[in-house]
């Protein structure tokens, strides 16, 4: 699954480090680090509840891995970009 660029909460990440997968063909405004953090809530709440088939907590589990990715890397990318204007605006001072 991949996250689209320029999504309506800012640039997400297109792509996943090393061999993680590239990011969906979702629309543009599809993707956002809110929706996705509650989709892994919602998530981790059925598989706590315990009402899933073996398989199922097993699939559910690795699409909430996956979406925490997208996120780390969403985060990540923002982090990057974070230092980089702290360092020009650092070196504007000087």
């Amino acid at each position: 699954m991949s996250i689209p660029q320029d999504s309506a909460k800012g640039d997400a990440p297109s792509q996943m480090d090393g061999d993680r997968a590239l990011v969906s063909d979702l629309p543009l405004q599809a993707w956002s680090y809110e929706a996705t953090v509650q989709q892994v809530e919602a998530i981790m709440a059925r598989i706590e509840s315990g009402e899933l088939e073996l398989a199922d907590v097993f699939d559910q589990f690795a699409a909430a891995v996956n979406s925490l990715r997208q996120c780390e890397l969403f985060l990540s990318q923002r982090q990057q970009q974070m230092d980089l204007l702290i360092e020009t605006l650092t070196d504007d001072l000087e």
